[in-house]
């Protein structure tokens, strides 16, 4: 009787060790694709920041040729407004 307890003993430490193991390589797996996915995110961030960027120095070019053109319009404006009141007098 003492036999069979100690091989169901050995036995079921073996077990437990390899459920071990296994468990070991799963949660090792899991942490190198967590990582993974951190990087990409952060590459990804990286990369989003920088179109950003982009579009935000092209949209204040943008805005500031259309205010140069405004400006433009307004002094153009203002002289033909000039010469207008210059003619009926």
């Amino acid at each position: 009787m003492r036999l069979p307890v100690q091989l169901l003993t050995l036995v079921a430490s073996l077990s437990l060790v390899a459920c071990s193991q296994n468990t070991e390589d799963h949660a090792a797996a899991a942490a190198d694709h967590a990582g993974a996915a951190t990087a990409s995110a952060a590459n990804d961030t990286a990369a989003n920041a920088n179109v950003a960027a982009a579009n935000t120095a092209a949209a204040v070019d943008n805005a500031a040729d259309n205010t140069a053109a405004a400006a433009g319009t307004a002094a153009r404006k203002a002289d033909a407004a000039a010469d207008a009141a210059a003619r009926t007098r």
